[in-house]
């Protein structure tokens, strides 16, 4: 036990989270500004151009069926790079000694953290979605599970972000994960397509990406199409927050990776 009152954690945990999202808003040319500039190409690409071709897919029009599924990756994306980019610079400044050696209990840093990556992340997808509309009208068919989706998906990929940084030992380290892993899951989880279209072989490789039941658990909360039953998403994505914060606190104790 830390010892600290609740004041002085929320104290804590408040003044990380500040600290986070002033780091991003300082610098939005290169956090807020490129994405937003690349989700527009998409749409331009994906959804006019090449959509206008295709028509339509799950028995909706393509523009509003990829609309989900570019928010959901802008979400996706952005949690993660601001947790991986953001704790790997204070261990390379060695800042987090100060950090560790203070009364703060783990479970709080990492709570900060988490939160200001998921600021980032769903203030990129608040912009993604407001920028959608001037491309197609958006609906909500469950608000509860959109906002739970979102919610926990970008939770989820902060908590990524955090345990890829206390494993990285140099800058290219914070970069093999998102370009091997989370690019190939994102373009392969049904944002562009359905996997009905798939041979019944694929679909069931399919199943087995994360990626594909967060992004069809938010369409379905906007537009009331799945490929998967959106309570399973849910489901999965506790169960994955569960395993990956056990594995963040169990690193912090250890100081895997911040403490030589």
């Amino acid at each position: 036990m830390s010892g600290m009152t609740s004041a002085a954690l929320f104290t804590a945990f408040r003044t990380i989270v500040v600290k986070e999202i002033r780091r991003f808003t300082r610098i939005w040319v290169q956090t807020l500004l490129p994405p937003v500039i690349t989700m527009t190409l998409y749409f331009i690409i994906f959804g006019n151009l090449i959509g206008s071709r295709i028509g339509e897919m799950g028995g909706l029009d393509y523009m509003a069926f990829i609309v989900p599924g570019l928010i959901m990756m802008a979400v996706i994306t952005n949690s993660y790079a601001n947790v991986v980019s953001s704790f790997f610079s204070m261990k390379f400044q060695r800042n987090i000694e100060e950090l560790l050696v203070s009364p703060v209990p783990n479970w709080v840093i990492l709570a900060g953290w988490v939160c200001g990556g998921m600021a980032r992340g769903l203030s990129i997808g608040l912009v993604v979605t407001l920028l959608s509309l001037a491309f197609t009208s958006l609906s909500i068919h469950n608000l509860v599970i959109m906002v739970a989706t979102v919610f926990l998906t970008s939770a989820l990929f902060s908590l990524g972000g955090f345990i890829n940084a206390m494993l990285a030992t140099k800058f290219d380290d914070i970069s093999i994960v998102p370009t091997f892993v989370l690019t190939p899951l994102t373009y392969l989880g049904g944002v562009f397509y359905s996997i009905d279209l798939l041979p019944e072989f694929w679909q069931g490789v399919s199943m087995a990406n994360p990626i594909l039941y967060m992004v069809n658990g938010f369409r379905y909360g906007i537009l009331g199409v799945s490929d998967v039953n959106p309570f399973v998403s849910l489901g999965m994505i506790l169960v994955f927050i569960a395993v990956l914060t056990a594995i963040a606190l169990r690193m912090l104790a250890r100081g895997k990776g911040i403490r030589h």
